[in-house]
């Protein structure tokens, strides 16, 4: 399964939640405390997202976006990976910096 994402690296915690319309359309927002230098934020969105779906920080993969903020994911589309996103995109997040 493939999702858009919107980092937002060097934050005060590690949280996944929310929403952000940007260049690849409606994307989840990953905050993560790892700056965005010799990727470092994408190991921390990869591993964030990993333990926010339950799978493995390796199944987690960013497609597009690299040197972005807007990065397109891809993990394995394991039963409920859908439903898990929607809720994710839902949530409020607080405190992320």
């Amino acid at each position: 399964m493939r999702f858009a994402v919107r980092v937002k690296a060097g934050a005060k915690r590690d949280v996944v939640g929310g929403t952000w319309n940007g260049a690849l359309g409606e994307a989840l927002v990953v905050s993560v405390r790892a700056p965005a230098v010799d990727g470092k934020a994408n190991a921390a969105v990869c591993t964030v997202l990993a333990h926010a779906f339950g799978v493995r920080a390796r199944d987690v993969t960013v497609v597009k976006g690299q040197r972005s903020r807007d990065k397109l994911v891809e993990l394995p589309d394991g039963g409920g990976t859908a439903d898990r996103l929607a809720e994710l995109r839902d949530a409020e997040t607080r405190g992320s910096g």
